[in-house]
C-alpha cells in the first residue's frame, strides 16, 4: 500500500474512533449527571462554562450545544493523538488493549490534572470521582480509540 492509500484511512479512523469514544463518554456523563441530580443540559453547560464562565448556565440549549461540541472536539483530538502516535510506535496497535487502557489513563491525567484546573478554578478531586473518571477514560475512551485505530491499521497492511 502506498503512502496516499495509507493516508486515506487516517480521517475515517480518527472520525470513527473519536465518534465512538465521544458517544460512550458523553453517555456515561449523562448517566452520572442524572444520578447526581444535575441533569444532562446543566452538565453540558458546565463543559461550556470552561470557555464562557458562569454565563454558560444562562444560555439554555445554545450553551449546552457548545458544551457538546467541545466534548466531541476533545474526543476527536484524543483519537488524532493516538492515531499519530500509532504511526510512530507500532506497539500501540499491536497491543491495542493494553495501550488503549494506558492511553485512557493518560487522557484522564491530561484532562483532570491540566485542562480542568485551568478551565475551572474551583475544580476539586475526590476518590470516588477520580476512580470513576479513570475507569471511564480507560474503558470508554482509551480502549475504543485503540481498537478502532488498530482495526484501520490492519486495513492498511
Amino acid at each position: 500500500m502506498n503512502a496516499s492509500q495509507a493516508k486515506s484511512w487516517a480521517i475515517p479512523a480518527i472520525a470513527i474512533a473519536g465518534l465512538i469514544a465521544g458517544i460512550l463518554d458523553i453517555a456515561s456523563a449523562f448517566v452520572i449527571a442524572e444520578l447526581k441530580g444535575t441533569g444532562s443540559i446543566r452538565m453540558l453547560q458546565g463543559i461550556a462554562s470552561g470557555l464562557l464562565g458562569s454565563q454558560s448556565f444562562e444560555g439554555g440549549m445554545a450553551t449546552a450545544g457548545l458544551g457538546l461540541a467541545i466534548h466531541f472536539s476533545i474526543a476527536f483530538t484524543a483519537a488524532s493523538v493516538f492515531y499519530v502516535g500509532s504511526r510512530q510506535f507500532s506497539f500501540l496497535t499491536q497491543h491495542a488493549v493494553a495501550s488503549g487502557l494506558l492511553y485512557g489513563i493518560a487522557v484522564y491525567v491530561f484532562m483532570y490534572w491540566l485542562v480542568v484546573p485551568l478551565a475551572f478554578v474551583n475544580a476539586h478531586h475526590s476518590i470516588s470521582r477520580d476512580v470513576t473518571a479513570v475507569i471511564v477514560h480507560m474503558v470508554l475512551i482509551g480502549l475504543p480509540i485503540a481498537l478502532v485505530i488498530r482495526r484501520f491499521s490492519q486495513k492498511q497492511s
